[in-house]
């Protein structure tokens, strides 16, 4: 079975599908589940078509699963891996799950039927690290609501289709989906250079971005912004308490429209480009990243500051509001672009090559000023 840490995917086979339909549903999908929830009769179907571990009523399964909590106790008293299977309707499924994770079930099944965020919310805050608890899901969308839920999310799903262009769909979902603590554990860093201020500049008057997430971020978090798509600025969100405005968590003022931020996937987006749903990728001073959804894009018309830097015999640049609450990050803090002067050290992020719609073309030669 999977690893503690890791998703779980199960995948149930359809008892009205024909024979040929089953064992081909299994054949192609047998790299990608942990698990396959059969009926009894269909327990030789799948073990003859290469599934390993087969969750069943029947005793010749390696999971057994259950309906209720007396069916449950007897089985764990033989030593046996255990599943109990709920449809919950109500309060009183729901505490029939509690008491499951209590009788120490090795899994959950919540078939959520009508309601399905609000019990999911539920039993993950009364459950998580007691059983492993998994959803079913017939959706790619299903899936993903369901491991996302409470941050902490379901420890796996059951594919509930006959697709297998789905299954595959929810399969890339529980690899792509993770906790945040995974996430900033997994995700591969990004690389920060020190970079020395050799200029900070008024300018006039600009149109700037305030990028207002649907999250919190935290201390030493930001975004990655420049005016050149080779040299990225690490501008910290609105964290900070001031005597004069209070901390906005939720917002990174990222600076001139014209500029290019680093979005997830690597990819590059224009300032300008930005609305409400799209994803941008928040970035510790350590190189963790987390993507985020945008609740709203701010433009407004404000006093502007050119701030160039030298890093690895290259001149950058970032072009951000002139605010006190507005800084760039250091190595070991950050510092406000009103206190910022030549000689200063500040944390930036260089890449190779060009961009031809976002993406990186890393041999093609580019030259931005």
């Amino acid at each position: 079975m999977g690893d503690d840490g890791m998703r779980e995917l199960w995948i149930r086979i359809d008892p009205s599908l024909p024979s040929e339909e089953k064992r081909r549903l299994i054949k192609k999908t047998v790299n990608l589940a942990s698990a396959f929830l059969v009926e009894p009769e269909d327990v030789e179907v799948a073990r003859t078509s290469g599934a390993s571990v087969v969750v069943s009523r029947s005793e010749d399964g390696d999971v057994l699963l259950v309906d209720s909590l007396e069916a449950l106790k007897s089985a764990k008293k033989l030593n046996r891996k255990v599943c109990i299977y709920v449809s919950v309707r109500d309060k009183g499924d729901e505490e029939k799950i509690i008491s499951a994770a209590e009788a120490l079930a090795d899994y959950v099944i919540a078939d959520c039927l009508d309601w399905k965020v609000i019990p999911l919310e539920n039993l993950i805050a009364a459950v998580h690290g007691k059983t492993k608890l998994m959803a079913l899901a017939s959706t790619a969308e299903d899936g993903r609501t369901a491991l996302e839920t409470l941050q902490i999310g379901v420890d796996g799903l059951v594919a509930d289709t006959t697709s297998i262009e789905e299954i595959m769909k929810i399969s890339s979902v529980v690899k792509e989906v993770k906790t945040r603590e995974y996430e900033t554990l997994s995700t591969e860093r990004i690389q920060f250079q020190k970079a020395e201020v050799l200029e900070v500049k008024p300018l006039g008057s600009g149109a700037r971005v305030c990028i207002d997430t649907c999250d919190l971020m935290r201390e030493g978090e930001g975004m990655l912004v420049g005016c050149q798509s080779s040299g990225f600025f690490l501008v910290e969100a609105e964290v900070h308490e001031t005597p004069f405005v209070a901390p906005r968590p939720f917002r990174v003022n990222a600076g001139a429209i014209a500029m290019y931020i680093l979005a997830p996937d690597g990819k590059t987006r224009y300032l300008s480009e930005l609305k409400a749903g799209d994803e941008v990728l928040i970035v510790d001073r350590e190189g963790r990243s987390r993507s985020a959804c945008i609740c709203r894009v701010k433009i407004e018309w404000r006093p502007m500051l050119l701030i160039e830097a030298e890093c690895q015999g290259r001149v950058i640049k970032t072009i951000l509001q002139n605010a006190e609450t507005i800084r760039v990050m250091t190595e070991d803090g950050s510092k406000s672009v009103s206190e910022l002067k030549p000689g200063d050290k500040v944390l930036v992020h260089i890449q190779e090559g060009g961009r031809h719609l976002g993406t990186l073309v890393k041999d093609e030669k580019v030259i931005e000023r």
